[in-house]
């Protein structure tokens, strides 16, 4: 009998294009050796030119789909991602801070509580074509309620800036900001640099000692596939937590797939084009001499 993966549950909304969203988390769960299971917040109608529509998914829909996954499947990590509206926030934080809802893969916190370990955050705001995707009361909520219940957040330096006040623009910012997010509650962070001139990330996170922090430096991929990157990024730290790595090492490795998956990609229609999320299928194709490329 085949060894059972680790299971992801990823809450976020849906890219039909498949490049971010729900659909891309699933595609790098399943590039890590894990099992995905899904629960969408919003609808969107988009491409790679941009985000055009989104149709948030009633919150009732949300908590219930949640309660019945928690109740069936032992869940070893959740990743978050695009949740659109204050009340979708106020769902996944009810869901998260209540022991009845996870009678599975329980683990127990500060307040004695039960919850679900190795929670991953990535606090998305508004898409890389600049589209709202929370509104402000819906920002607000993050921060008080699911910045404190998370293992680790994973914002970008835009995100960083947007939720700690703080302008972000180099390495000094980034710790200047993660500094800011463990003051609100957070407990680890990584600060992602994909859009500075460098693409440094910084990983910091509290100890009995105080605060450590470590920095990821990697030369900037010239590619014009790279719509999803947060998403991978988070979705595959979620995975690496699930299969028991630290914080670093998991830090490192999702770095390395993402830019692993830009380098990999492919021409995806009009605008910025997708990471290929399964670039080891191709490389595992060539290494048998199979040829071929991933559809």
């Amino acid at each position: 009998m085949a060894e059972k993966p680790p299971v992801i549950l990823t809450i976020a909304g849906f890219d039909p294009s498949s490049g971010a969203g729900i659909t891309a988390d699933i595609k790098t769960i399943a590039a890590h050796g894990c099992y995905g299971l899904a629960c969408i917040t919003a609808m969107t109608v988009q491409s790679t030119s941009g985000v055009r529509r989104v149709e948030l998914v009633d919150p009732a829909l949300i908590t219930e789909t949640l309660e019945e996954l928690a109740e069936d499947i032992e869940i070893a990590a959740v990743h978050i991602g695009m949740l659109g509206s204050a009340k979708v926030v106020n769902a996944v934080a009810d869901f998260l801070s209540s022991p009845s809802a996870r009678p599975q893969g329980r683990r127990y916190g500060a307040n004695g509580q039960a919850r679900l370990a190795n929670i991953v955050l990535d606090p998305i705001l508004k898409s890389s074509s600049g589209a709202d995707l929370l509104d402000a009361a819906g920002t607000r909520i993050l921060i008080e309620r699911l910045l404190p219940l998370a293992d680790v957040v994973t914002p970008n330096v835009d995100e960083a800036s947007a939720l700690t006040g703080a302008k972000v623009e180099d390495l000094d910012g980034m710790k200047a900001a993660a500094a800011k997010l463990h003051e609100m509650g957070s407990s680890a962070v990584v600060i992602t640099g994909g859009h500075l001139e460098k693409a440094i990330d910084l990983l910091s996170f509290t100890t009995t000692k105080g605060v450590e922090q470590e920095v990821f430096r990697a030369e900037r991929q010239k590619s014009n596939s790279t719509h999803g990157t947060g998403c991978a990024f988070s979705t595959a730290m979620a995975c690496h937590l699930a299969q028991e790595r630290g914080l670093a090492e998991a830090a490192l490795l999702a770095k390395t797939y993402v830019t692993a998956a830009i380098t990999n990609g492919h021409p995806l229609g009009k605008g910025i084009g997708p990471v290929n999320h399964h670039y080891r299928m191709s490389q595992q194709r060539r290494a048998a001499g199979l040829g071929g490329q991933e559809s």
